[in-house]
């Protein structure tokens, strides 16, 4: 009996070890993984997460002064046209002060 003991308590070690040297094996191959993926990001000149939000709040504050100034136009262009009508008789009137 005491050499099955034996024989159980080796193949546990064994088996521990094997569990440790795999566990190690895969901590190194994760970080190959991950190292290869930096690299394969890196080469594709992809933006971060920070980088990508910086900009999204950068075009987001573009696009309001742009609708503001659109709107700015629209204003100065209602206010050209009403000026221009004040100043300049229209063919209408012209026509009628002539008869």
């Amino acid at each position: 009996m005491p050499a099955d003991n034996r024989f159980f308590e080796d193949m546990a070690r064994v088996a521990t070890g094997a569990a440790g040297a795999l566990s190690g094996l895969r901590g190194e191959v994760e970080a190959m993984v991950r190292q290869r993926m930096e690299k394969i990001s890196a080469d594709l000149n992809l933006v971060g997460r920070e980088e990508f939000a910086v900009v999204e709040a950068m075009t987001a504050e573009a696009r309001g002064a742009q609708e503001d100034l659109a709107a700015r136009v629209a204003a100065l262009e209602a206010r050209l046209a009403a000026l221009e009508a004040a100043s300049n008789p229209s063919v209408y009137d012209a026509g009628h002060a002539a008869s």
